[in-house]
């Protein structure tokens, strides 16, 4: 993938980014994407572009590919950007409704919601390899945000898994420790309490117009 990104940057480069006759090459690079882990905001924004321009192009298993491909992403708002830039019609489609609504329920941190949402989803989501894992990753994100420490059964229901030795896994990966009673430390104490020396400068200046401004 990373020897066709340097061709797609090249090809997205002045009028080239319109040509519709790039909309296939483009439409490869996303299952690309979707095979291999990799992520392209840029082209595959400029795909939903050339989609908007020539609207009987539109692949609807492309834009849900791109709008997964965009949720991998967060916390970053890939999905906002993404969505702005489809017409009505695609909007209204089932498929593209159910991301959307995924979309929320990971904004709103419903977690155990979205996990019990993507079940019923699996072709949908199967379709971008690693999907799960990208979304774990942004879970974790948001706990380590959020908690120092948390019970393990709710960090396992949070991220959505069943196997023992998955949870150890993912808190392995974070030097997250599991506690005898059952909590898990998200936190080192030691580098959240540390001593700082604060210095303050007020120069001469400063002073003499307060000073002034007494009088």
């Amino acid at each position: 993938m990373e020897g066709m990104k340097g061709q797609i940057k090249e090809m997205l480069q002045g009028i080239e980014r319109y040509n519709p006759e790039n909309i296939k090459t483009l439409e490869h690079y996303v299952d690309l994407q979707a095979r291999e882990k990799g992520y392209d905001l840029e082209a595959n924004l400029a795909l939903l572009k050339l989609y908007q321009f020539n609207t009987d192009y539109y692949r609807l298993d492309v834009v849900c590919q791109i709008l997964l491909k965009a949720l991998t992403n967060l916390p970053h708002t890939d999905i906002i950007l993404c969505k702005c830039m489809l017409t009505q019609d695609i909007l209204k489609d089932p498929s593209v409704e159910t991301i959307l609504y995924l979309s929320d329920l990971l904004e709103m941190c419903q977690f155990k919601a979205f996990w019990e949402a993507i079940n019923e989803e699996a072709a949908l989501i199967n379709s971008v390899s690693g999907f799960e894992d990208s979304i774990r990753k942004f879970v974790c994100h948001v706990i380590s945000i959020t908690y120092q420490t948390i019970q393990e059964s709710v960090l396992q229901e949070l991220l959505g898994l069943v196997d023992e030795n998955a949870i150890k896994v993912w808190m392995d990966m974070y030097g997250w420790k599991l506690g005898a009673d059952g909590l898990v430390s998200l936190t080192n104490q030691e580098e959240i309490i540390k001593t700082r020396n604060i210095t303050e400068k007020v120069d001469l200046d400063s002073v003499a117009s307060i000073m002034a401004s007494c009088y």
